[in-house]
């Protein structure tokens, strides 16, 4: 690809990758609490909410001290002291040369590699707890003779109970001079009975303690984290509100955003800064959309059935509009939303109304509907709907159609395209009917009034000449084709449509279609009475 120039409008940008934005405070925090050993720090937040590009941009400081890196992977059972040993194995430093006890030779079946390098093995010990603390013991002893001032742990939510044990034994002897430990997770993910709230909530007196909590990032970090990634250029503004909104500020999304869009050449350079091609959607990234589906994966099937319904409203909604539309008792549905809300999928307004905290999520789950499901879930939302006082008529219209209820879809649309001229919102009047005229299949005079309200719906709009425009007269012009129109319904539509094409400056065209309505409404003048 091309890089892009101020003088070189329409160029597709090269991608690299986002500067560390928005979190300089938490990062001067964090070098704060380590620089008073020994500490705890806590780092928590969603997934993508940068947890270990914090933790990276710490690591990589020039005077950094010893640090030993452990992360926990995602496995469905997770290894014992699978994490600590495998930080172990990473050290620079020859193991012989360090003077250790014989204690550490309990560590011979951890690390078998190292077998020359330890002590003898140690007696097998009958009691279970007594091995297992001579074996902490064995680990604490080598991380101090390696000197390790910080140890740091990833992604805990994924930990075993004997990692998290052996870090509780860790922080109780931390006044006797152990490292400073750096614990990152979701808080989300953390079950109710994990050790993992012990330690975390139990922080020992005399130690720097320090929680940090990632929130999303604001607009102004939104755009900077893009405009880093886009060679330092500008976003408009229009984009910088668009990708805040969808992505809810997460900067994994964000940045497989950028990456998604440029893939798909929708970036261009204009006047100064870059803009997106299309502002009207934004599909989800591969990464978000399976760590969302991963996610919701493991929540109760009823969960899952709360979280497809509430994906397809697409709107904050009751719990009883929720119930409704997945087919769930309200209690089921109260139980299943709280669940899902403490894994933090969804959350409430003061109002007590519900969605998805972020919107690619909702679209993750929604397009993991199979096809064949979706009508019904659709025609289920527009019967909650109905409810709902008063209507919300363009809702209604939205999911009707996606339900194939042709009728409702009808007479809800042209309700709310009333609606819509009445506050003076021309354009929503002028989509919802175009909308209905493009896809539904209507007897010949609902297809005229339809037509005829959205041409004069359309004449009330203040936007200049757009897409808009140029879909209401291809649409008018394909409704004047339909078989059986009467000569007063033509007439009703070519007056709007010739006046449309005066606006567009198509003179010719506008005054062809003014002559035939003249026409055609003095054909019907003329016409004795009864005929």
């Amino acid at each position: 690809m091309l890089d892009p120039s101020p003088e070189d409008d329409g160029t597709s940008p090269t991608v690299s990758s986002p500067d560390f934005v928005g979190r300089d405070r938490e990062l001067a925090a964090l070098r704060g609490a380590l620089a008073r050993p020994p500490a705890i720090v806590l780092v928590e937040g969603e997934a993508g909410i940068g947890k270990s590009r914090l933790l990276r941009e710490w690591l990589a400081a020039p005077d950094q001290r010893t640090a030993l890196v452990s992360v926990c992977p995602p496995l469905r059972e997770s290894l014992t002291l699978g994490p600590i040993v495998d930080a172990f194995r990473g050290i620079d430093r020859p193991v012989s040369r360090l003077r250790l006890t014989e204690l550490t030779g309990a560590l011979r079946p951890l690390f078998p590699e190292w077998s020359s390098d330890l002590p003898p093995a140690l007696p097998q010990l009958d009691d279970a707890k007594a091995a297992r603390h001579r074996l902490f013991r064995a680990l604490d002893e080598l991380l101090r003779a390696l000197r390790v001032d910080v140890l740091v742990l990833e992604d805990a939510h994924w930990a075993d109970e004997v990692t998290l044990e052996f870090l509780l034994f860790v922080t109780s002897r931390q006044q006797t001079g152990g490292p400073s430990l750096v614990i990152s997770y979701r808080p989300e993910e953390v079950d109710d009975g994990s050790l993992l709230l012990r330690l975390t909530s139990r922080l020992p007196a005399g130690v720097t303690q320090l929680r940090i909590a990632l929130a999303p990032m604001r607009p102004d970090d939104t755009a900077a984290l893009v405009s880093s990634m886009l060679d330092g250029n500008p976003i408009s503004q229009e984009f910088t509100t668009f990708m805040h909104e969808r992505t809810g500020g997460v900067p994994l999304a964000l940045e497989e955003s950028v990456r998604l869009m440029c893939d798909r050449a929708d970036l261009v350079f204009r006047d100064g800064q870059w803009v997106r091609l299309k502002l009207r959607e934004l599909r989800v990234p591969p990464t978000v959309r399976d760590s969302t589906r991963e996610r919701v994966g493991r929540l109760s099937p009823t969960a899952q059935q709360v979280l497809r319904a509430a994906a397809t409203l697409a709107e904050r909604s009751s719990v009883a509009t929720i119930a409704m539309t997945a087919g769930l008792s309200p209690a089921a549905c109260r139980s299943a939303v709280a669940e899902a809300a403490a894994a933090g999928v969804l959350d409430a307004d003061d109002r007590g109304q519900w969605r998805f905290r972020h919107v690619l999520a909702a679209t993750a789950v929604y397009e993991a509907i199979p096809l064949t499901d979706r009508r019904h879930v659709h025609l289920l939302a527009g019967r909650a709907l109905e409810h709902i006082h008063p209507p919300p008529v363009a809702r209604l219209a939205h999911h009707f159609r996606a339900a194939g209820e042709t009728r409702s879809w009808a007479r809800y649309a042209e309700h709310g395209a009333e609606l819509a001229i009445a506050s003076g919102d021309h354009t929503k009047a002028v989509d919802l009917l175009v909308d209905l005229l493009s896809w539904a299949v209507l007897p010949p005079v609902d297809r005229a009034r339809v037509a005829r309200i959205a041409g004069v719906a359309a004449l009330g709009r203040r936007e200049p000449v757009d897409e808009v425009y140029h879909r209401v007269i291809r649409t008018l012009r394909s409704v004047l084709e339909t078989p059986g129109l009467s000569a007063r319904q033509q007439a009703e539509i070519r007056n709007p449509l010739g006046r449309l094409l005066i606006t567009g400056g198509e003179a010719q065209a506008a005054l062809s279609e003014l002559e035939q309505a003249v026409a055609a409404s003095t054909t019907i003048r003329s016409r004795p009475p009864g005929r």
